[in-house]
């Protein structure tokens, strides 16, 4: 498949699970957009889920080879099932590292085992500010971050995670910060569909 051929695949599978909204949006980082890519609904579906990692997994070993990794590390929760099902593509373990009091850290008994060559997988990459966040708690539990994945990087390749980044499609998605909104956006209401609140 082309890229053009996989974006127009992978879009068709967000909107067929009506993943892929228009309107007016605040995103996690305080950010508005004129789109919303709601993963959870995607994933919802084990199948769906299967193939977008799938196709995923095969450009991630395209770039790293089979055997570059150790283990996968997601952060919780939009990267949860992707790196859960990413982990099952490449048959390695995976963990998440969820917020307390704002930072990512390991529970659950969880832990990196020192020098585990990891990679850090996401849903969607905005600004890569949570992707860098994540990396970070990962090299100060020991592990070693070789690379990231995600199913999309909404910044068209400008997001610096920090590491190389394999993303199943790369789109450039519009964003703003909320007191330098285009017209059209401004007279629409601003709602905020993600998992968590936004930050500081």
């Amino acid at each position: 498949m082309t890229d053009d051929d996989v974006e127009k695949s992978v879009l068709a599978e967000f909107r067929a699970a009506g993943a892929l909204l228009e309107g007016h949006f605040v995103l996690s980082s305080g950010k508005h957009s004129p789109a919303y890519l709601q993963c959870a609904r995607v994933m919802m579906s084990p199948e769906r889920a299967g193939r977008l990692c799938a196709m995923l997994a095969g450009k991630v070993r395209a770039t790293h080879g089979e055997d570059a990794f150790d283990l996968c590390v997601s952060p919780a929760m939009g990267g949860l099932i992707v790196g859960y099902e990413l982990a099952r593509q490449f048959s390695l373990p995976s963990v998440f590292a969820e917020r307390v009091e704002g930072a990512f850290t390991f529970r659950r008994g969880f832990d990196i085992p020192q020098g585990a060559r990891c990679l850090m997988v996401e849903d969607v990459v905005t600004t890569g500010l949570s992707s860098r966040e994540c990396i970070a708690a990962i090299r100060a539990a020991g592990g070693d971050v070789i690379g990231g994945a995600s199913l999309i990087d909404r910044s068209g390749g400008t997001a610096d995670i920090g590491v190389p980044l394999t993303a199943l499609v790369s789109l450039t998605i519009p964003v703003y910060d909320g007191n330098e909104l285009p017209e059209s956006l401004a007279a629409i209401p601003a709602v905020k569909p993600g998992s968590r609140g936004l930050r500081a």
